[in-house]
């Protein structure tokens, strides 16, 4: 078992058993799906539009190396840059650079979950850079020293009595301060970071190849203030975020504000497509397109469907492991399914891949899925991949592999007494189990016996 598996185990036990914790992810996601469902009627034919939607990102993944070229070609004739980062070590060299010439020594954050996955504000702090987070989830979890706990909801596992607490420790707030003050507090506090900022850095929902834009979705205006004030804009993307043209947003934004948070549209939803040509907003505009590792998945005949993410959240919110374990169990930048799908082959597998076992296969994730990823069925290829490249462990393989020979062969299967085989649960199976779960108790007479006995008896009849 690798460290990363049993951190895994050992944080999933704990937050499993905590019950103040599962009671606030019961009640925060709970008016998430209460929203959801509302928004989801507003669709006269909602699974017709998911389907376009997956269309649309099969084929960019299709032509993911044109698109590219289109939107960078266009990008700079439009007065941007662009640069193509292979990694994370890529990324965060020529973010540093462009910071440093410019002697630039504060930055405002739009949310990104990108920018979580390159740990930049980590990087950004050892070179002397302070970073400050605009989003309101974002900057709670920034100020308690923690990573996003949810993909669209990054201080979801917090109560707002666990905020108010906060605030007070941090800045000194009433102790019992209401979600409202708390809010105007950070709208104040936030303005002047804003100002007086040499760079705003953003993440996007979208990579436009047609007009050589980006598209930013929002709630609170943060992203918007990120871009207008400072005079360097730096947007950091995954390359699989790129679609041909503007007029497909028209389907992408209203899905993923329904399956993100029930909206029917997100608040703001900006179009950026380079620098200022007015003096009004950033004079430099740069676009960081990221791989690291998605070439990889690209690779994949299958798994590559899980690019067409458009990060909305919600198979998260319908993930019974996920509303168990929590999103920090994951120690992962993408977490629940789509993350435990994505995570093995961004980054090590041997390190990762027991993410794919941590997974019911109840296929809910599926079904919510607005661009129609087959979820559960990639956990499974996933795991296959696991097994193929012997990364379970010598007993899990001994198990398996004589399990299914026993079951194959019904003499075998009854070979053994009732008593016999429960002896062997308790012996062989009773630690793979779990502690937490109670062995099944094997019948007296197995399903072959009550068959013939069941048969033998209308013979007589």
């Amino acid at each position: 078992m690798s460290e990363k598996s049993s951190n895994f185990q050992r944080l999933s036990e704990k937050v499993a058993f905590d019950k103040e914790h599962r009671q606030k992810i019961k009640f925060n996601i709970g008016k998430y799906d209460q929203a959801v469902i509302k928004g989801k009627q507003r669709y006269a034919n909602l699974d017709l539009a998911k389907q376009r939607a997956a269309g649309i990102k099969h084929k960019s993944m299709a032509q993911i190396d044109k698109l590219l070229v289109e939107f960078e070609t266009n990008f700079t004739r439009n007065g941007g840059k662009v640069i193509w980062a292979r990694d994370s070590d890529d990324a965060l060299k020529e973010i540093v650079k462009l910071l440093d010439t410019r002697k630039i020594k504060k930055v405002v954050k739009s949310k990104s979950m990108t920018t979580e996955e390159i740990e930049l504000n980590h990087h950004l702090e050892k070179s002397k850079i302070v970073p400050i987070e605009t989003d309101l989830g974002e900057f709670i979890v920034q100020l308690a020293g923690e990573k996003p706990y949810h993909i669209v909801t990054p201080a979801m596992h917090k109560s707002k009595g666990d905020v108010a607490k906060l605030f007070n420790e941090k800045f000194s707030l009433e102790p019992n301060s209401s979600p409202e003050e708390i809010t105007a507090f950070t709208r104040l506090h936030l303005r002047n970071h804003f100002i007086s900022a040499g760079a705003g850095i953003t993440g996007a929902n979208f990579i436009l190849a047609d007009i050589g834009g980006i598209s930013l979705t929002e709630n609170e205006g943060n992203g918007l203030m990120s871009m207008a004030f400072p005079t360097l804009h730096i947007v950091i993307v995954g390359i699989e975020k790129i679609i041909p043209s503007m007029d497909d947003l028209d389907l992408f934004l209203p899905l993923l504000a329904t399956h993100g948070t029930g909206q029917a549209l997100t608040v703001y939803n900006s179009i950026v497509t380079g620098p200022t040509k007015n003096g009004i907003g950033p004079s430099e505009m740069v676009v960081i397109l990221l791989d690291n590792g998605r070439t990889d998945l690209l690779a994949k005949s299958r798994q590559r469907e899980a690019l067409g993410c458009i990060r909305c959240g919600a198979c998260l919110n319908v993930c019974p492991i996920y509303k168990n374990i929590g999103g920090h169990s994951y120690e992962t930048t993408y977490t629940g399914p789509i993350g435990s799908v994505i995570t093995q082959h961004l980054k090590p597998i041997k390190d990762y891949s027991h993410l794919s076992f941590a997974s019911s296969l109840c296929g809910s994730c599926t079904e919510v899925c607005p661009v129609k990823i087959p979820l559960h069925e990639l956990l499974l290829l996933n795991r296959s991949e696991t097994v193929e490249a012997e990364l379970t462990s010598s007993s899990d393989r001994f198990l398996m592999k004589n399990t299914t020979k026993i079951l194959n062969n019904r003499r075998w299967l009854d070979f053994f007494g009732s008593a016999n085989k429960n002896r062997l649960l308790r012996h062989f199976v009773s630690k793979h189990w779990g502690k937490h779960r109670a062995l099944p108790v094997i019948a007296k007479k197995s399903f072959s016996q009550l068959w013939l006995e069941q048969q033998e008896e209308k013979k007589k009849g």
